[in-house]
């Protein structure tokens, strides 16, 4: 018989958990908001399988590009193709360097505004 090449395949290492104490899935995971533009990373939560993209796509960047139902289109590039992921936020965290980009920017809009 031949051996299943399911979803989660080969991926003993990269779908496990460390244990630690305390809440194991906090609900401020779940209710993370995006937007149209934000740079994020597929970080897979193992605990959770509803809304997980394909175990290779853990640990890469994209960018959100649209929002469905609950989940957000994430689009990156995988080899020379393009791909889009449909995500829980379960499974992304925002990009902190993005964040202060984005701080960083507004200040030396503001600077311009003054003189």
């Amino acid at each position: 018989m031949q051996r299943s090449r399911g979803l989660k395949s080969r991926s003993r290492k990269k779908m496990t958990k460390t244990q630690r104490p305390g809440r194991t899935n906090p609900i401020t995971n779940r209710m993370q908001r995006f937007e149209e533009g934000d740079l994020v990373h597929v970080t897979i939560n193992p605990s959770i399988q509803k809304g997980q993209p394909a175990p290779r796509f853990h640990g890469k960047t994209g960018k959100v590009t649209g929002q469905k139902g609950k989940a957000y289109i994430v689009s990156l590039k995988e080899g020379n193709k393009a791909k889009e992921l449909i995500v829980r936020p379960d499974h992304l965290k925002l990009q902190k360097w993005f964040l202060w980009l984005e701080k960083k920017l507004l200040k030396v809009n503001q600077y311009q505004v003054q003189k």
